[in-house]
């Protein structure tokens, strides 16, 4: 089982505004902030839900290559609302909403790069 996952961006700010408006549909939301003066380095931002942040944004140089992260959504709608708040907030179309059967027959997902190109998706793997 994966407790969290970070990643490292460009500018932390530009993400943050990203993540922000494009999560929620999935419920997931800032849980926690560690300032810059805390770790002696870089800001980081923890998101998740329920007080357990799992997504972790940094700032810094940006990562050696773009990475791939999904989320998990409850419904097909909250993938569709995700791909929609992700575009809104600057992130470039990866992939609408839609099944992918090739995965599996109730594979429902959408991909959106985020500002530093990576893919992130939004996935329902519950039937219609």
């Amino acid at each position: 089982m994966l407790d969290h996952i970070g990643l490292v961006v460009s500018d932390l700010e530009r993400s943050r505004r990203f993540y922000l408006a494009a999560l929620p549909p999935l419920g997931i939301g800032v849980e926690m902030e560690v300032t810059a003066e805390e770790t002696g380095g870089h800001a980081h931002l923890g998101l998740g839900t329920a007080g357990k942040p799992f997504f972790w944004v940094s700032g810094g140089a940006a990562a050696s290559g773009p990475i791939h992260v999904a989320f998990t959504a409850t419904t097909r709608a909250a993938v569709d609302a995700f791909h929609a708040a992700a575009l809104a907030a600057g992130g470039r179309d990866n992939g609408g909403p839609g099944l992918r059967p090739h995965y599996h027959p109730n594979y429902y997902a959408a991909f959106v790069f985020d500002p530093d190109g990576n893919n992130i998706e939004a996935v329902c793997h519950t039937p219609a």
